[in-house]
């Protein structure tokens, strides 16, 4: 007995020995020992794979890379990463078959990881396959959290078709959606990006309210309100804003100022001064149960910085009304209600000067939009615009309503 196990411990310890060495050699930057690991574990893929790299990355011998590549994927066809290594070893030998071939291999040992689709689909777009690069693009946008943007920008300059690259490249998800609508926006592709919209629209999942924001105010830069209107409707439900929607009984959002201003779509917008401050105060109120407190400390501006734009309908009559207190306004003249067309700059309405009132005071006024108008911009306005002007001014219950005929 002593003998056969002392032969068992002598092939355990060879066999034990061999590996080691095998990998200690595995692990040296050199050739040579490179392909001694190889030769002491012939049966080992990794290896011999080590020795393709080499051979491609530091010999520059894309034959030689192809020969331990080729032994390496016949050891082990399950490992993608050989697969792509020999593609692009056949690729610098401008063998396309051959590296069409070893590109496909790849994919089916592993078609859903993102840096192994980023690869083929580069190298497709070298063979001058579309469709497929753009599959594997797909494949990308899905699943990267990194690369989606450098995706879609290469998706678009080989194919600028919202309708092919919807189908064929973007998958359904409200993600990467966005990230193709703010790609569109960015190269004011305003048709395109109104397609994209519809397709999130479509998906009934919630998306977040920045890029709503963002593409409203692409639409109203374009002058495209129609569509700015639409996108703020449907954010109602996609967005969580079906509070911040404007009614019959009142065209101003959030106008009691009882709502958080979201500074973005068709909400009160603002713009931070050490000029001007702006605070929603609870212990002042007159529609609800706050109101916006402006803080007047300035040398010179032209106004409060607060604003709301208001879609309308040409050739129509309009009544507005507000409240305000005002306390120790200082300066020539004083703030005041004005609106006005956001395009053209038409002015419709300018109200008398907000100062002298200690206690809540009426505001109104009406006016007819021209033939022409679309948007109209309500601010609190310095009268005159540049003069110095001190004190404290609280508004509430801003109101815009059509009149009836």
């Amino acid at each position: 007995m002593l003998l056969p196990s002392l032969l068992l411990a002598a092939v355990y310890i060879g066999y034990a020995a061999t590996q080691y060495l095998a990998h200690y050699f595995s692990e040296k930057p050199d050739l040579v020992s490179l392909q001694r690991a190889a030769k002491l574990q012939p049966g080992n893929a990794d290896y011999r794979y080590r020795v393709g790299r080499y051979f491609l990355l530091v010999e520059r011998s894309p034959e030689a890379a192809v020969r331990s590549y080729s032994v390496a994927v016949a050891l082990n066809p399950h490992k993608a990463r050989y697969w792509f290594d020999l593609a692009a070893a056949y690729q610098l030998l401008g063998d396309r078959d051959e590296q069409k071939n070893a590109l496909e291999h790849a994919l089916r040992a592993d078609p859903n990881t993102p840096d192994f689709a980023w690869e083929a689909a580069n190298l497709y777009l070298v063979q001058g396959e579309t469709d497929k690069a753009l599959r594997e693009f797909r494949v990308v946008i899905e699943n990267d959290p990194y690369l989606p943007q450098a995706a879609l920008q290469l998706c678009w300059r080989v194919k600028p078709d919202a309708d092919a690259l919807l189908r064929d490249a973007i998958p359904p998800t409200p993600a990467a959606y966005s990230s193709f609508l703010d790609l569109l926006i960015s190269k004011k592709e305003t048709a395109a990006a109104a397609k994209v919209w519809a397709q999130l629209v479509q998906l009934h999942q919630p998306v977040e309210a920045g890029w709503a924001f963002v593409y409203i105010r692409y639409l109203i830069a374009q002058g495209e309100v129609d569509q700015a209107r639409l996108v703020w409707q449907q954010a109602a439900n996609l967005c969580g804003l079906s509070a911040y929607q404007p009614s019959s009984e009142n065209l101003v959002i959030n106008g009691d100022f009882s709502l958080n201003v979201l500074n973005g779509g068709f909400d009160w917008l603002y713009h931070r001064s050490k000029d001007v401050s702006l605070a929603l105060d609870p212990t002042q109120s007159h529609s609800g149960h706050r109101s916006l407190a402006i803080v007047f400390d300035s040398r010179g501006i032209e106004d409060a910085g607060i604003r709301q734009l208001i879609p309308v309908q040409p050739n129509t009559t309009y009544d507005f009304s507000a409240y305000f207190k005002a306390e120790d306004i200082q300066g020539a003249g004083g703030p005041r209600f004005a609106i006005q067309d956001l395009y053209s700059a038409t002015a419709y309405f300018v109200s008398d000067e907000l100062k002298d009132a200690d206690f809540w005071k009426p505001v109104s006024g009406t006016f007819t939009t021209a033939p022409d108008a679309k948007l109209l911009v309500l601010r609190v306005q310095r009268v005159p615009a540049g003069s110095p002007i001190k004190g404290k001014l609280w508004i509430d219950g801003v109101r815009l309503v059509q009149k009836e005929p």
